[in-house]
């Protein structure tokens, strides 16, 4: 196992972790609404990288200097999953993909879990980006996967996703439907197992929390529970499985 890849891959997920609880906070905003222009406290943000990129408190906040224990999850969880990741799939192109989506993710996550929603201006550029990405990643001779199953996969577990939105449109957001084929695309570049796997993690995991959820009474069966995070947790142990 190469150890230089997979700290380099920790490092990566720790400085991307540190730097997107922001854009997180800027795009948890309700639906209709592009993404808020304040801080946490209240600040108004730039319209630049500076804007999007650090803690949710800016710099003329008074509390600017503390960082809170709970900032610190999205940056250990980006640290562990991108090193997971690259001691999983080794010094190949797609690895590359892998990293650059784990940040994404993450934001798309904590979006999720504080206003049930999934944004499009992150959804569908992160679907397109790696397709693309991927596409090139095939051209390399040293590449371990296929871009077409890839893209089959995408094409399925997104018909899949909407099938069961229109089934049951209280139980399953178009969000979710939007997320589906990007979170389809690693799964089906290493095979259809994969596919499979990562799909039924996600409804599992799902449905392990909401029954926990209902078992401490902290919700009911009519409360609304995010789905997006779980497909993500789902994608991510097939992935480090494959």
């Amino acid at each position: 196992m190469h150890v230089y890849p997979i700290v380099a891959a920790a490092v990566w997920g720790t400085v991307s972790g540190l730097l997107l609880p922001r854009a997180a906070l800027r795009l948890a905003v309700p639906s209709g609404e592009p993404w808020s222009g304040a801080c946490l406290s209240g600040h108004l943000l730039p319209a630049g990288p500076r804007g999007w990129l650090g803690p949710e408190r800016c710099a003329d906040c008074a509390t600017a200097a503390r960082r809170p224990v709970g900032g610190l999850l999205p940056a250990i969880g980006c640290a562990l999953l991108c090193a997971g990741l690259a001691a999983a799939t080794g010094p190949h192109p797609e690895l590359l993909v892998w990293l650059l989506l784990v940040p994404v993710g993450v934001t798309l996550a904590l979006v999720d879990l504080r206003v049930f929603r999934l944004p499009d201006v992150l959804t569908l550029p992160a679907f397109a980006v790696t397709a693309a990405l991927l596409g090139v990643a095939a051209l390399l001779p040293s590449h371990q996967g296929s871009w077409r199953r890839a893209l089959l996969a995408a094409a399925a577990v997104g018909a899949l996703y909407f099938l069961l939105f229109l089934i049951n449109p209280a139980g399953m957001g178009f969000g979710d439907v939007k997320l589906a084929p990007t979170v389809a695309l690693p799964l089906g570049w290493y095979g259809w197992g994969a596919v499979v796997t990562g799909t039924f993690a996600s409804f599992t995991l799902g449905a392990v929390a909401g029954l926990a959820l209902l078992l401490t009474g902290r919700a009911t069966r009519k409360s609304p529970l995010p789905f997006g995070p779980f497909m993500l947790l789902g994608t991510a142990l097939a992935l480090l499985l494959a």
